[in-house]
């Protein structure tokens, strides 16, 4: 890819200017300009020199010499770069790409010949750093003179100077074609690709990585620039610069490499027979992490060509170098490596090859990466190694499934990553990757055996929770967390817990009404406190409730007791009811009559003991269910005390998975721990119960 930007293509000009005139004078920088008006007056001054001295005489060549430098030195400051163009420097930098024509008799070598040509090329480059210059610079003929000095290189006169000119020529044809496809394409028709390829060849290693970089530019995204320069069989040149010692030159190798096999599988294919894999390969393990960027992109493209491409790419010893990436401070560097190993671990033999060499611990740690394309890769990485069964208890004993569920992902793309890798974790929980998770849960450290008590709480098929939680000691661990002292263990048992309540119905306890029992007589609503018949008279709050013996003896053990039994009532024509009000007495004989009640909130709890009192089972798990609606942070306490006061199982129930899935609102209470404490016992019967049915726990 065309991965430096433009301030970084300024900064390598500078660099190589540096180093070049560290031995000479150098010319003030604008710091000593005291207004923008004098530095403007100085700039245009410096042009008119150029427009002026086109000729072969000595003074000439020498000023020219002097004032295109003097243009270089300015034009490294970004900010003043518009006004150089502003003053016409453009048209008369390109005049100086050419050479003057000879003096009368001239003959022999030129004075200060390349000199003032490199001095043009470089503050050309310079000033094509901003993009909205180079179409002027291109429009004002600058390219042709340009592939003009890149055939210097031809000349028998194979000086430091030649050298110098054509470097400086092929780096600004870099910043000119620099993410414009327009100049690309251009400097293609102008002719330079043949000549820039010739130059990977020669001997000045500075010649050879300008020529590089130019073709690495040209090639990114132009179709049409990269089958020319594969045509001109830069590819042989190109995978021996590869191995080259010089981190500069393997670095620009690659990375006209990497833009010529973008989306040309054609390409690919050449490439591979040019034996371009290993040298790459060779560079994961560059002491340049710009190489080694390069590299693992290279890779990953590779990697995406087939499954052959896949498994060779492994054997030849790319896994162990990109894993070590994964834990660089360089954020491109891991994104890379993580884009690369994603694409390795589609096939099958590379996920255990990738996991078995350390790399699914750092590639868990990116998860927490605030980089959303490094977050992804890892992410996506990971979902090609749970597809391998051998590496699913390894990612859960190291805590995968936890920071998996815990992530904060950045782009939906990753979550919808994250779930599918859930989704394939859960169809992998079964035979003998069921039998080693339990294994290890019995024979681990602690830490470990939670670890994966946790994850097949939310996997685990329905049928095997019996075989995990009650025979293999999974309860006691998930049980263990909610009673420890960890705040953090404590939530995760309670949404393990909670979820493992939950998972195996569509429909919670707290959710519906369960069917009330279907009672032998129902007299029906028209008999509800009607004389008609009544054979019992009820005194409620002073007023009489006439009622049917043969429905009330129907519906309850209690009142099978009332009037069969040698209790008093048993005879009365008249039954005081003392504690019960008239409208709650009257709904629970609705209840008793037709089989069903609507059961308001505000009436719930007072009718609900009543149904207690009279054995009322139907109408008391009414109560519990309308109660339950109502089960809050603040009185969940209290509810709980409610279900206790009058057996009340459906809410005890009920309030018990609140405490699970409300862990986190309930710890911040300080009478919490204790609750949690109190309610220990209740917890684990309700599982042990729940765990005895395969499939069904509500």
């Amino acid at each position: 890819m065309d991965r430096p930007t433009r301030k970084s293509l300024k900064r390598k000009l500078e660099q190589d200017f540096e180093h070049e005139n560290q031995s000479r004078q150098k010319i003030p920088a604008t710091d000593g300009f005291e207004t923008h008006q004098k530095l403007t007056s100085s700039i245009q001054s410096l042009v008119d020199i150029l427009n002026s001295t086109f000729s072969s005489l000595e003074a000439d060549r020498a000023a020219a010499k002097r004032a295109t430098s003097a243009l270089s030195q300015i034009a490294k400051n970004e900010e003043v770069v518009d006004t150089i163009v502003d003053c016409g420097a453009v048209p008369a930098l390109v005049l100086h790409l050419q050479t003057p024509p000879p003096l009368r008799g001239e003959n022999g070598p030129k004075l200060y010949e390349h000199e003032v040509e490199k001095g043009s090329a470089y503050a050309l480059g310079l000033l094509a750093v901003k993009p909205e210059h180079q179409q002027l610079i291109v429009d004002a003929g600058a390219l042709t003179h340009l592939v003009e000095l890149l055939k210097r290189h031809k000349s028998a006169d194979n000086s430091r100077a030649v050298n110098g000119v054509v470097k400086r020529a092929a780096d600004a044809i870099t910043n000119l074609a620099h993410e414009n496809s327009g100049i690309k394409t251009r400097v293609r028709i102008e002719g330079a690709i043949p000549f820039l390829v010739e130059l990977l060849d020669h001997a000045d290693n500075k010649v050879q990585r300008a020529a590089a970089g130019a073709l690495r530019t040209l090639a990114f995204k132009n179709d049409e620039n990269k089958n020319l320069i594969v045509e001109c069989n830069a590819l042989p040149t190109l995978v021996i610069m590869l191995r080259s010692e010089d981190t500069a030159i393997h670095y620009e190798a690659v990375g006209v490499i990497g833009n010529l096999v973008h989306s040309s599988p054609h390409i690919k294919k050449a490439v591979l027979l040019a034996g371009a894999l290993q040298p790459v390969i060779g560079l994961l393990s560059s002491s340049c992490s710009e190489s080694q960027r390069e590299a693992a992109l290279f890779v990953g493209q590779f990697a995406a060509a087939d499954s052959d491409c896949k498994v060779h790419i492994v054997q030849r010893g790319a896994v162990k170098p990109l894993i070590d990436m994964l834990e660089s401070s360089d954020v491109q560097l891991k994104e890379m490596s993580a884009f690369a190993l994603g694409r390795l671990a589609q096939e099958t033999h590379n996920q255990a090859g990738i996991a078995h060499s350390g790399g699914i611990v750092p590639l868990l740690r990116l998860l927490d990466s605030k980089s959303g394309p490094l977050q992804h890769n890892a992410a996506f990485t990971l979902y090609g190694l749970v597809d391998n069964e051998d590496n699913v208890a390894d990612l859960i004993k190291f805590g995968g499934f936890q920071k998996l569920q815990d992530g904060e992902y950045i782009v939906q793309q990753t979550k919808d990553c994250v779930a599918k890798t859930m989704k394939r974790l859960e169809e992998k929980i079964h035979g003998r990757v069921l039998n080693h998770l339990l294994y290890l849960m019995r024979v681990s450290e602690r830490n470990v055996q939670r670890r994966i008590a946790l994850a097949l709480a939310h996997l685990c098929s329905p049928n095997d929770r019996k075989v995990i939680f009650l025979h293999k000691n999974g309860l006691d661990l998930l049980l263990g967390l909610l009673e420890s002292g960890s705040l953090k263990q404590q939530r995760e048992g309670s949404v393990a817990l909670y979820k493992l309540a939950t998972k195996a119905t569509s429909v919670s306890p707290v959710d519906s009404a369960p069917l009330s029992p279907t009672p032998l007589v129902y007299l029906g609503e028209q008999y509800v406190n009607n004389p008609t018949l009544s054979d019992v008279t009820f005194l409620v709050e002073g007023k009489r409730f006439y009622a049917h013996r043969i429905c009330l003896l129907a519906s309850s053990d209690a009142f099978r007791a009332m009037f069969d039994g040698g209790y008093r009532e048993r005879n009365a024509k008249d039954v005081e009811i003392p504690n019960i009000r008239w409208d709650v007495f009257e709904l629970m004989m609705r209840f008793i009559y037709t089989g069903s009640v609507e059961v308001n909130i505000n009436i719930a709890q007072d009718l609900l003991r009543a149904a207690d009192q009279y054995l009322l089972d139907g109408l008391k798990r009414l109560c519990e269910c309308t109660i339950a609606q109502d089960i809050s942070v603040e009185n969940v306490s209290l509810m709980y005390e409610l279900s206790e006061g009058f057996n009340a199982m459906s809410l005890r129930e009920a309030c018990i998975l609140f405490i699970l899935e409300q862990f986190d609102k309930l710890c911040t209470k300080p009478w919490s721990s204790s609750l949690i404490q109190r309610i220990m016992p209740e917890i684990r019967n309700y599982f042990e119960k729940a765990l005895s049915k395969p499939t069904n726990l509500s």
